[in-house]
């Protein structure tokens, strides 16, 4: 009598059946390894490729962008903003590795008279001479620059202030010798270069009072032998 009682509530234990099929319904199979991608799937990764291309567009303009808020659109050269960041760079390095350079600054003697008496046009004209000068007269690894106006700026790598001063000398010189033709007169520009030294001992705000000083003394000594 007992061991009928147990198999009663054995048999009532058990978990009953699926009501609908009368079988047990069995659990779904996890995607194989080597099974294809989902239709989602695919989708997030197309997504992500043209997040990838428009951020990598976005960047690009971004960059074009810097770089032309550093130029100086009629020259093609460093502005002042970009020229500064290039001074406070050099001078960041001359300080780390013990290097040296100098600063010249280079005013245009008679850009505007040019421009009064020819027109923006010539003055412009006359500005992209010299800049081609100066280019010429540098190395690749210089960086030649306006400041604005008539007032250029050079960043001169590895040279003692002798070199330096000799290398200003030079670049009046070659200014000195372009000659330009407006309404049949011939015309000279001109330009006086101011010198300061960089060193460990630099910071680019007075280094350009420096050169702006020196440069402004060398006009006023240029005045005095041309009268």
């Amino acid at each position: 009598m007992k061991k009928k009682t147990r198999a009663t509530a054995s048999r009532a234990g058990k978990r009953p059946k699926s009501a609908v099929s009368g079988r047990k319904v069995a659990p779904r199979r996890s995607a194989e390894p080597g099974s294809r991608p989902s239709a989602a799937s695919n989708g997030t990764k197309a997504t992500i490729r043209r997040l990838k291309a428009q951020l990598a567009q976005t960047q690009a303009q971004i960059e074009e962008l810097q770089a032309s808020a550093d130029t100086d659109f009629l020259l093609g050269i460093p502005n002042r903003r970009g020229f500064e960041r290039e001074l406070n760079r050099a001078i960041a390095y001359i300080k780390r590795y013990r290097a040296s350079g100098a600063l010249v600054l280079l005013d245009v003697d008679r850009l505007k008279p040019i421009n009064d008496a020819f027109g923006h046009a010539a003055g412009d004209q006359v500005l992209k001479a010299i800049v081609a000068t100066l280019l010429a007269q540098v190395r690749s690894s210089d960086v030649v620059g306006r400041l604005g106006g008539d007032e250029f700026a050079l960043l001169l790598w590895n040279l003692s202030e002798t070199d330096a001063r000799a290398k200003a000398a030079a670049l009046e010189e070659a200014i000195d010798r372009l000659t330009f033709m407006f309404d049949g007169r011939s015309i000279t520009a001109g330009a006086s270069a101011g010198v300061a030294v960089l060193d460990t001992h630099s910071e680019a705000g007075r280094a350009l009072e420096a050169a702006d000083s020196a440069m402004y003394v060398r006009k006023a000594l240029r005045r005095h032998e041309a009268s």
